[in-house]
């Protein structure tokens, strides 16, 4: 992961909810399934939550309203002062720090119930190295017995298939019409890709065109479970979209008393 991810994050920060077609129904529909999920481990509302790629909030404002004590952290400032601005706007207390969740041992006072990191967000760490790492420092911020939650794009089968873009999401808003789709650029190995990521806003009768780029890396199960074992946390659960309501599969581990 380098400098170039928190300049992907930096020019997307005040577009990042093109990326849904309702951000907002967005945000309440995924702290559902998370908020189930969370409760399915034996954890209440009220639990501590750290989410340690917070974005612009969309986990994060919706576990905060449905009762959660969240903390948010994100590489991007940019993307943390956006996301207290939306926390404003929803009425619900959030904290904020900027960290990468390689240092999150260093920048984050305390320890929480869960820790979570959602998005596909760790597809940005391109080495084993940097996975291990940011393993151990989310797994220092959690308490004993806590929960580590992480979901990712479902890379086995996209691994198969190597796609090469992603369906558009058209929406029509208050200032014109917005669309958004990804174009991706695989390595040779099939291990990683480069994402083109374009937005396209209309304003009366003109578009607006941006194109942000980053390279990802196409984790498998088996990777992230080894990761997750060497990184000494335990009892590995995979929850498939179609068991889950969410739309990435989602990985759970826990952190044994």
């Amino acid at each position: 992961m380098t400098e170039s991810v928190a300049e992907f994050y930096k020019e997307l920060a005040n577009d990042y909810h093109f990326i849904f077609a309702d951000w907002r129904k967005s945000v309440l529909r995924q702290s559902e399934a998370l908020d189930h999920l969370i409760r399915a481990q034996g954890l209440k509302v009220g639990a501590s939550v750290l989410d340690c790629s917070c974005g612009i909030g969309t986990q994060a404002i919706g576990l905060a309203v449905r009762g959660y004590n969240v903390h948010g952290t994100d590489l991007s400032a940019e993307a943390v002062a956006r996301a207290q601005q939306e926390a404003e706007r929803a009425k619900v207390k959030i904290t904020f720090g900027v960290s990468d969740f390689r240092e999150l041992e260093a920048n984050v006072p305390g320890t929480f119930d869960v820790v979570l990191s959602c998005d596909n967000s760790i597809a940005h760490l391109l080495t084993e190295e940097d996975l291990e790492l940011a393993l151990h420092n989310m797994r220092a911020k959690l308490n004993p017995g806590g929960l580590l939650l992480l979901s990712l794009r479902d890379y086995d089968t996209l691994i198969k298939e190597k796609p090469q873009s992603t369906l558009p999401v058209v929406a029509d808003r208050e200032m014109g019409r917005s669309i958004v789709f990804q174009v991706w650029d695989w390595a040779e190995d099939g291990r990683s890709y480069r994402l083109n990521h374009f937005t396209l806003k209309q304003q009366d009768n003109d578009w607006q065109t941006s194109v942000n780029s980053t390279r990802l890396r196409a984790w498998q199960r088996a990777e992230i479970e080894a990761a997750l074992a060497a990184t000494g946390l335990h009892n590995v659960t995979w929850h498939m979209p179609d068991d889950e309501s969410y739309y990435q599969p989602i990985v759970t581990a826990r952190l044994t008393d």
